[in-house]
């Protein structure tokens, strides 16, 4: 699908393969502009926790339970002993693979061939009010996938909504779009 390229704003990685996408934005001064991802710092995610409170820290919290999860060579989670250091030493800082993005996601087509990137959507609300491409199938009422354009609705990250049962449903959703995607 060939949609205008938007201008992408959120935390960690430029160049991400593993991309969450999130309806709202912390009110912390990430030095974000409006025209740039930005790679936090050891001590961030800490710091926007105090400041902006408990439903952050659990935002930062799942992730990192997430992708520690996924146990990826490539996202580098098997150098850490559990995922509260992932979080703290490399969760959305530069060269992590992972981001989180405040802008809805583009799939317009590249200028260069890249790696497929997995787009998780956080929350069924939001992924409505997106225009995703066609071919969106829903699994049951919070789960939903799109094999060609690697994407995955899943409930927000909090505790309650994605819980580590739902993270492991989640697990397998991606696992099952990285063996449809071929060799990278």
């Amino acid at each position: 699908m060939t949609k205008a390229t938007t201008t992408l704003i959120g935390l960690g990685d430029n160049d991400a393969q593993f991309n969450v996408y999130i309806g709202n934005r912390p009110d912390f001064d990430f030095r974000v502009s409006d025209d740039n991802v930005h790679p936090m710092s050891k001590g961030e995610i800490y710091a926007c926790g105090q400041a902006c409170g408990n439903g952050w820290r659990k935002v930062f919290n799942v992730y990192a339970k997430l992708v520690f999860a996924c146990a990826s060579e490539r996202l580098g989670t098997k150098e850490y002993h559990c995922w509260q250091d992932y979080r703290n030493q490399k969760l959305l800082q530069l060269k992590s693979g992972t981001s989180l993005m405040f802008t809805p996601p583009s799939f317009a087509v590249p200028a260069a061939p890249a790696p497929p990137a997995v787009h998780i959507i956080m929350g069924r609300t939001y992924a409505n009010s997106l225009n995703l491409p066609h071919g969106l199938t829903w699994l049951d009422n919070e789960f939903a996938i799109n094999h060609e354009h690697q994407i995955i609705v899943c409930p927000y990250f909090d505790y309650r909504q994605l819980s580590n049962i739902k993270i492991i449903r989640l697990v397998e959703l991606i696992a099952e779009l990285n063996s449809k995607k071929g060799p990278s």
